[in-house]
């Protein structure tokens, strides 16, 4: 009988837990309001309203990094970033004026309906990507896994939100309506890989804090036109300080790694190219910097962005590199701020590394 009454409180929880994953879908993610109590304990599980929000945060300019609709650390800064800039106590939580804040946004809805296209399908995939660098050098392009890692990036959110989202979709028929974000995508078409001449909306400065992990852009006037979660250096490869410039842009990078980088688990002594593409140690883009070996860009992991640290460059999700290609132009100033982690050696050796 024991027994039979343990079982029966779990019910509760186990209903709940269907209802939950029942709600992750068009319709109850942009009916999503704020609730307390829902949010209490900072959820591990994804929830409607976090995934709102999070697209919200996206779309004012206010990256996540990864839409997975959880509260994590990067949620949290995007949103203090948000509450700064629109006179709310910048904590870093939800609550209800920061939610009719970010409602107030925008009027479209956060969750729209896509048709997977044949080109989506088609790819080219690279089914399986090596770990080690040395490895990759060997492959003749490092594609997306597969078509649900393609629009869970194109669409800013995490593959596991994009399959929750999608529960009986398999993504293998041209002509599937599946639920996605409703974000914005960058216009590549403001990328020019020496512009130096001013567009409307670009950034003038940047601003990287290697304590708190982020990268800010401002216009002329000192506003902040996108933040973005970022990896920045680590303690054997530290960020640079100071204030360096613009470069280049580049979209759709190679990487070409040098042996003095040092990288821990390569080996050669020779350099070598790895080709491009979204798995590219670097992603989709590159912006280089005025340190020889520095540079801002993509990641192949997203999800890790400003949770582990990087080999000495500032390190973004593909689709905020993309975005920041299309703000900046030669000659635009980029500002390191704050200490960051502390290196472990002090050989002058050591190289500044991507």
């Amino acid at each position: 009988m024991r027994l039979i009454a343990i079982f029966a409180s779990l019910i509760p929880i186990l209903l709940a837990g269907s209802a939950l994953a029942a709600k992750l879908d068009t319709q109850s993610i942009n009916a999503a309001t704020f609730s307390a109590a829902d949010l209490a304990g900072k959820p591990r599980g994804p929830r409607a309203s976090l995934v709102k929000a999070q697209i919200l945060l996206d779309r004012a300019g206010y990256s996540p990094g990864e839409i997975d609709g959880r509260h994590g650390d990067n949620f949290a800064k995007a949103l203090a970033a948000f509450q700064a800039d629109h006179g709310l106590p910048s904590t870093g939580e939800l609550d209800q004026a920061s939610w009719d804040s970010l409602a107030g946004t925008g009027q479209e809805p956060v969750v729209t309906d896509y048709e997977v296209t044949r080109q989506d399908l088609r790819g080219p995939f690279t089914k399986r990507i090596p770990v080690k660098f040395e490895a990759m050098a060997h492959l003749r392009r490092l594609g997306y896994r597969n078509v649900q890692e393609e629009l869970a990036e194109k669409f800013h959110i995490s593959p596991e939100l994009l399959s929750a989202m999608n529960p009986r979709e398999r993504f293998k028929k041209p002509g599937d309506t599946i639920a996605v974000a409703a974000v914005v995508q960058p216009d590549l078409a403001r990328v020019k890989a020496n512009r130096r001449a001013p567009q409307p909306g670009d950034a003038t400065r940047l601003e990287v804090d290697k304590d708190k992990l982020t990268l800010k852009a401002f216009d002329a006037t000192g506003k902040l036109l996108h933040f973005f979660p970022a990896s920045v250096g680590s303690e054997d490869k530290p960020a640079p300080s100071g204030t360096l410039e613009i470069e280049r842009v580049n979209l759709r990078p190679d990487y070409t790694y040098n042996p003095k980088y040092a990288f821990k688990g390569v080996k050669a002594k020779h350099p070598f190219t790895i080709a491009p593409g979204p798995n590219n140690p670097v992603g989709l883009a590159w912006i280089d910097l005025s340190a020889e070996g520095y540079g801002i860009h993509g990641t192949p992991d997203p999800g890790r962005i400003s949770k582990r640290y990087s080999h000495g460059c500032i390190r973004l999700t593909n689709w905020d590199a993309l975005t920041l290609a299309t703000l900046v132009r030669r000659g635009v100033q980029v500002t390191f701020v704050g200490d960051g982690p502390q290196p472990a050696t002090t050989d002058p050796t050591v190289d500044k590394a991507n």
